[in-house]
C-alpha cells in the first residue's frame, strides 16, 4: 500500500486536493465517470494545467450551469487554458482555493439540502462501498459541526453552505480520486490557516471560521495562523482532513516516489497558493509501522443495575442503526455486590455528545464516563464474490500490501443459505474460497 503525505503550507480545500490527485495520475475521465454515478445534474467540471508562483500544477473547478439543468457532467481539460468563466455566485470574498466559491460560508448557488438527503444522494448512487462510506463520513463531520455552530442536532441541520452540487462534488470527488490511488495511506503536515476575517451568511467572523474550528477540533487536530491575511484552510478542506489523515507532522524518512500540486484560485501575499501532495511507499515514510491504518475513537461507557434485557436489546438496536460504530453490554459486579451491567457505546469523537446524551435519555444512567483512544486497524476493502448459492459481499482486511482477513457478510451468507438448504457455514467456506480466488487474481 501506498502512503499519500499531504503538505499542507497554504491550507487545502476540496478543489485543491482534487487538483493535486489529478496531478498524481489520476485521470479526469475516471474522475468523470465516478461523479456520473451520483446521478447529479447542473455542473460540469473543468481541468487544466496551469501555473502559480512559478509552480506547475492541475486547477480543478467545478461550474454550475446558468439554469441548473445540464443533463450529464462535462469535462474540460487542457494545457496553457485558462477556461476562466464568470461564476456568478454574488461572491462577496474568495476562498484559500475554493474556486472563488461562496458556497463554504452561505451561498446561494444550487439547491438546498440537508444531510439527510445528501446522505441519501450517495447511497442510492452506483459508487463503490469504500466511496459511499467515506463520502458520508465527510459530511457527518460537516453536519456536526454546523450544528454545534448553530445549535442544532446534525440531522436537522441545512446545508446551505456545503450542500450545493459544487461541493458535493468535491467532497465524492477527492474520495473517488484516493480509490483511484489505492485508498492509500494518508499523512500530513502540520495545518496551516491565514488570518482576517471572512464575510458569511451569518455575518463577518474571524479565520479560522466556525465550521471549520469546529471540525479540526472534534478530532483533535492543531491549527497554527500564519502571516497570510486570508482564510486558507475551508470548511471541506478540514472535514476531508478530519475524515482521512491518520497522523499529523513533519515528514520522516519520505521518499517522494510522485509530486502533485493542486491549485488554487488567489494569488496569495505570502506563500503559494497550492498544495502539494507526495506519494510514497508505506515503508518509505514509516519503516517500524506493519502498515495499518489509524484514526481515533471515542469510548462511552455507564454502569446500570437496573435496566431489562428488553430495554438493552432495543438500545443497541437503535444506537447501531443511529450510526455508533459498535455497541455491547459487559455483565459486572457492581457496589454492595448487586449484579449490574456496563453498556458500552463506541462511535466517532464528533458523535460523543450525541451518543452520551442518548445514554442518558434513553437508559437508567445518571452519567457516562467517556474516553478518546488511539485504534490501530486493518485497511478495509468490499468484493462481490460469486457462489453456488449466489453472490455474497466480503470484507477483505490488509496489512500493508498482505491480506490477513477475509469475513463474508453474516446478513447475505445467511440469506443464501436459507434460500439454498444449505447450512451457513457451507456459504461461508464457498465465499471465502472465491474472495481468496479474486484476490489472488485467479478469477
Amino acid at each position: 500500500m501506498q502512503t499519500l503525505y499531504l503538505d499542507l503550507f497554504s491550507g487545502i480545500s476540496g478543489d485543491m486536493l482534487i487538483g493535486a490527485l489529478l496531478d498524481l495520475g489520476v485521470s479526469g475521465a475516471t474522475l468523470e465517470r465516478g461523479l456520473q454515478r451520483l446521478r447529479l445534474n447542473g455542473y460540469h467540471l473543468h481541468i487544466a494545467r496551469r501555473h502559480k508562483s512559478g509552480i506547475e500544477g492541475v486547477k480543478f473547478d467545478v461550474h454550475l450551469t446558468a439554469d441548473g439543468t445540464c443533463s450529464e457532467p462535462k469535462v474540460e481539460s487542457g494545457h496553457g487554458h485558462s477556461h476562466e468563466h464568470p461564476h456568478g455566485h454574488g461572491h462577496d470574498h474568495s476562498h484559500g482555493g475554493e474556486h472563488s466559491r461562496t458556497h463554504e460560508h452561505g451561498s446561494e448557488n444550487g439547491p438546498q439540502r440537508d444531510f439527510k438527503s445528501i446522505r441519501s444522494l450517495i447511497e442510492a448512487s452506483n459508487l463503490s462501498s469504500w466511496v459511499k462510506e467515506r463520502s458520508i463520513a465527510v459530511f457527518r463531520r460537516v453536519a456536526v459541526a454546523e450544528g454545534k455552530v448553530h445549535g442544532l442536532p446534525p440531522e436537522q441541520v441545512h446545508f446551505h453552505e456545503v450542500g450545493a452540487v459544487d461541493s458535493i462534488i468535491d467532497i465524492v470527488g477527492a474520495c473517488i480520486c484516493l480509490e483511484a490511488l489505492g485508498c492509500p495511506r494518508v499523512l500530513a503536515s502540520a495545518v496551516v490557516e491565514g488570518t482576517g476575517w471572512v464575510k458569511c451568511a451569518h455575518g463577518r467572523f474571524p479565520v479560522p471560521t466556525p465550521a471549520t474550528l469546529e471540525i479540526l477540533g472534534a478530532r483533535g487536530i492543531g491549527i497554527t495562523q500564519c502571516e497570510e491575511p486570508h482564510e486558507l484552510v475551508t470548511p471541506t478542506g478540514a472535514a476531508l482532513l478530519a475524515e482521512f489523515v491518520e497522523s499529523f507532522g513533519p515528514m520522516r524518512g519520505l521518499i517522494a516516489r510522485k509530486t502533485g500540486y493542486g491549485l488554487g484560485t488567489r494569488d496569495n501575499k505570502t506563500r503559494p497558493n497550492v498544495v502539494r501532495a507526495i506519494l510514497t511507499d508505506a515503508e518509505d515514510s514509516d519503516p517500524d509501522e506493519p502498515g495499518w491504518e489509524r484514526d481515533t475513537v471515542a469510548v462511552l461507557e455507564t454502569n446500570l443495575d437496573d435496566v431489562t434485557g428488553e430495554v438493552l436489546g432495543h438500545f443497541v438496536e437503535s444506537t447501531l442503526k443511529a450510526g455508533a460504530l459498535d455497541v455491547f453490554h459487559t455483565p459486572v459486579q457492581m457496589k454492595k455486590n448487586r449484579p449490574g451491567t456496563l453498556l458500552t457505546i463506541l462511535c466517532t469523537p464528533e458523535d460523543a455528545d450525541r451518543f452520551t446524551e442518548r445514554l442518558l435519555r434513553h437508559t437508567s444512567a445518571f452519567g457516562v464516563r467517556r474516553s478518546v483512544l488511539e485504534r490501530r486497524k486493518l485497511h478495509r476493502d468490499w468484493v462481490s464474490v460469486k457462489t453456488p448459492m449466489g453472490e455474497v459481499k466480503i470484507k477483505v482486511g490488509r496489512l500493508g500490501d498482505e491480506v490477513v482477513q477475509i469475513a463474508p457478510e453474516f446478513e447475505v451468507c445467511r440469506d443464501k443459505a436459507v434460500q439454498a438448504g444449505v447450512p451457513i457455514t457451507e456459504v461461508y467456506e464457498a465465499a471465502r474460497a472465491a474472495a481468496r480466488l479474486v484476490i489472488d487474481g485467479k478469477n
